[in-house]
């Protein structure tokens, strides 16, 4: 029978686990490397721990979480990554703080643009939208919860989607209900 062939099932379902599974990898060797701006030893810096912990959970390699250690502490030739924070007002009026790793400021800069104008969001100025959360333990919590209407819920998960699925977003926060 043609077309019914069990290595290209398997090569196809393989090349999509791959790809997320790299997607993750490259997310968590970020994390690494700004950690390691640091301090490169694990011991003394909890930061670094934390992100080799959470690359260790997910099977990260130990030759791909020391690569990352030693291009984060200067050590390795390439590119040199630095972390962002993006201030949003969403649909509804949800505010959203988007944080992440890149290794090219001005791509990632026009690539959230681009993903806020397509669902009809906004950029804020720095600090306009920080009022609405605190931060506890590393993580922004809202202070103030949004209720949205279903059809702008929607419009969120659609946009908070898209922007989990970007290479350089490691965190997406929001006060919408």
């Amino acid at each position: 029978m043609s077309g019914h062939s069990k290595w290209a099932q398997i090569k196809r379902q393989k090349g999509v686990a791959d790809a997320k599974k790299s997607q993750v990898f490259s997310k968590l060797a970020r994390m690494i490397s700004i950690a390691a701006r640091k301090g490169e030893n694990p011991e003394m810096n909890p930061e670094l721990r934390m992100a080799i912990d959470q690359a260790r959970a997910t099977n990260m390699p130990a030759d791909n979480i020391k690569r990352a250690i030693e291009r984060g502490a200067g050590r390795a030739a390439g590119t040199q990554s630095e972390g962002v924070r993006f201030e949003v007002y969403g649909p509804g009026g949800a505010a959203i703080i988007i944080e992440g790793i890149t290794d090219n400021k001005n791509r990632t800069i026009a690539e959230i643009k681009h993903i806020i104008s397509k669902h009809n969001a906004k950029l804020a100025d720095a600090g306009s939208v920080l009022w609405a959360f605190e931060q506890k333990s590393g993580k922004w919590e809202p202070k103030i919860s949004l209720e949205l209407s279903e059809a702008d819920a929607q419009v969120l998960d659609k946009f908070l989607s898209e922007l989990d699925d970007h290479d350089d977003v490691q965190e997406v926060y929001t006060n919408a209900i």
